[in-house]
């Protein structure tokens, strides 16, 4: 996918899984509702957008305070189920009456911190990941493939002792780490060879400078961006993030002309208009976009995920990072950095990082939008007017084509705006070279989609 800018020559703009986890939730009986509840309760809103469902979310977590237990979206029915904690009957009504469906759970939102606060202060191992999965109400712990003998031993001994009804531990086959590029690529020449990123979207700084978003990681690696692998720099790292409360860098363009629709490009010519950031909700659909593997879809299994990658740095490190969406939607090295969306147009993310690939799955980590935004001052959408496609190609249903993307490979030159096509050919990815001090992370993504070359490594 690409977003555009359009300045003397044009670039487009690129947008950018851990798996559901867990078994089913401990409920408790709904407390004398029955009765109570007849002439108040109204049935459930069928919510058809993730915006709607977001929006609803935030809403019952102000008016039920304390009792608000999490919340997660059943895309079968089309129906906010929101967990409440010691709720009494009206507080159920409360919540039905604005149209979710309630259910009553064992552990509060400040029990499963205070698990979250324990994983932290005897778990923080590389390679491990863990987020309040509110379908089964318990914090999920995952493990990949690098965590074994006395690292497991340690691991499994702290989420034991934490009860099997407050947290759950599963086994990943893959490795986390950041990953590298999504949608169309961008590129930075530093000491050790050439950075390759994915830009994520494009927003106004606040200054009303034409910029972008893209991970963190990847402004951390390289202060100077190009949109071709051999070309001049064509913007500037302006805060970067990483590690720590998140992966996001905010990137402004050079040329102050340069115009900067809020869109995506998902090939063949078609765009998805970006028309608001919203928050992830768990269970709805997402899409992502990567220069690498192209458009993929899955569901947000989790929010506020903690991601402790093996620093690329220090042998011994790790680089921890909290506030993270976790997905089931699958990428791979290439696509860190790039767009994670709604089918209506909902800024979601941008690639962090993950385990597996495109081929047998894997879990993804990305960075709220929303938290970006809010931390560099910058606005979605066109001069922070909002959405606005500029003279982009056809509007897309971006579910109509994700499912047969088999990754964009090197995207051809010139300028994308209809969009690259992320199902081209694989062809030769930029290798996953880690000589510049971030390894295999995702980056901020191209904006014309030139293509990367063989030396390029992957962010």
């Amino acid at each position: 996918m690409s977003h555009k800018r359009i300045p003397k020559r044009k670039a487009a703009v690129a947008v950018g899984g851990v798996a559901a986890l867990g078994a089913a939730a401990f409920l408790l009986p709904m407390a004398n509702a029955s009765q109570d509840d007849a002439a108040g309760a109204t049935a459930p809103r069928t919510l058809k957008s993730a915006s709607d469902a977001s929006g609803l979310a935030a809403q019952l977590q102000g008016l039920l305070g304390q009792a608000f237990a999490g919340s997660y979206y059943d895309s079968g029915k089309q129906q906010l189920v929101v967990n409440v904690i010691n709720g009494d009957s009206n507080t159920v009504v409360q919540a039905q009456k604005a149209g979710a469906v309630v259910r009553q759970v064992r552990n509060s939102n400040s029990a499963l911190a205070a698990v979250a606060g324990t994983l932290k202060s005897k778990a923080t191992i590389p390679g491990t990941a863990w987020a309040v999965d509110p379908k089964t109400n318990k914090v999920v712990v995952t493990a990949d493939s690098t965590v074994t003998g006395s690292r497991w031993d340690t691991l499994e001994s702290t989420v034991k002792g934490l009860g099997s009804d407050m947290a759950t531990l599963k086994k990943s086959s893959g490795t986390f780490k950041p990953l590298v590029s999504g949608g169309d690529a961008i590129f930075s020449q530093v000491a050790d060879g050439t950075v390759r990123c994915s830009l994520g979207f494009n927003v106004t700084a606040s200054d009303g400078s034409p910029a972008f978003l893209t991970a963190g990681h990847c402004g951390v690696a390289a202060k100077d961006w190009s949109d071709s692998e051999t070309g001049q720099p064509i913007a500037t790292v302006d805060q970067a993030q990483f590690p720590g409360n998140g992966d996001f860098s905010l990137v402004k363009y050079d040329d102050a002309t340069t115009q900067a629709p809020s869109e995506v490009n998902i090939g063949n010519g078609q765009t998805v208009a970006i028309n608001q950031a919203v928050d992830a909700t768990v269970g709805e659909t997402v899409f992502r976009m990567g220069s690498t593997t192209g458009l993929h879809d899955g569901q947000v299994t989790g929010l506020d995920a903690t991601v402790n990658f093996q620093s690329e740095t220090d042998p011994n490190g790790v680089d921890t990072v909290t506030g993270l969406i976790q997905t089931d939607v699958c990428a791979e090295a290439g696509d860190s950095g790039g767009s994670l969306f709604t089918q209506d147009g909902g800024a979601v993310g941008m690639t962090s990082g993950g385990s597996g690939d495109c081929t047998s799955g894997g879990e993804t980590f990305f960075q709220p939008v929303t938290t970006a935004l809010q931390a560099t001052g910058a606005t979605l959408g066109d001069a922070g007017a909002g959405a606005g496609a500029g003279d982009a190609g056809a509007t897309a249903d971006p579910s109509a084509t994700a499912g047969d993307q088999n990754g964009a490979g090197d995207q051809a030159g010139g300028d994308q705006i209809g969009g690259a096509d992320p199902s081209a050919a694989a062809g030769d990815q930029n290798g996953t070279g880690d000589g510049t001090g971030t390894g295999d992370q995702s980056g901020t993504g191209a904006d014309d989609g030139s293509a990367a070359g063989d030396g390029s490594s992957s962010h």
